[in-house]
């Protein structure tokens, strides 16, 4: 009972020290690639975390909310979860990511796709 109380505890700080880390302002070009159809979509950077980021895309961008993606920018890559979409009076759109842990097989896909690159 006692180790319960303590690991909800520790699990409690941790959500709190998560929710502290806030976006910084950071201006890239990127790349959004939906990984079930590997169709890729260009953006510009709004602000970055270490637990997501916030890209603009042009309004004819097809919807991405609750896609499984793979975003690179600039000296970043980062797979992620969309979570929100919000669209802007330029008719663009915010597109908001959140991390995701890399699995074996987006790892296996970025290397077989870099090396591809790489030969050609």
């Amino acid at each position: 009972m006692k180790t319960t109380f303590l690991m909800e505890k520790e699990r409690s700080k941790f959500m709190e020290e998560r929710r502290k880390i806030n976006r910084v302002a950071y201006t890239a070009n990127s790349i959004i690639v939906d990984r079930e159809t590997l169709e890729k979509y260009y953006g510009q950077v709004k602000n970055i975390s270490p637990l997501g980021i916030a890209i603009d895309v042009e309004g004819d961008t097809p919807k991405l909310l609750g896609k499984d993606v793979i975003i690179v920018a600039e000296t970043l890559i980062m797979y992620a979860d969309v979570v929100r979409e919000d669209e802007m009076e330029d008719g663009k759109r915010t597109v908001a990511f959140s991390s995701r842990k890399f699995t074996n097989e987006v790892l296996g896909y970025l290397f077989q796709q870099i090396g591809i690159e790489a030969e050609a």
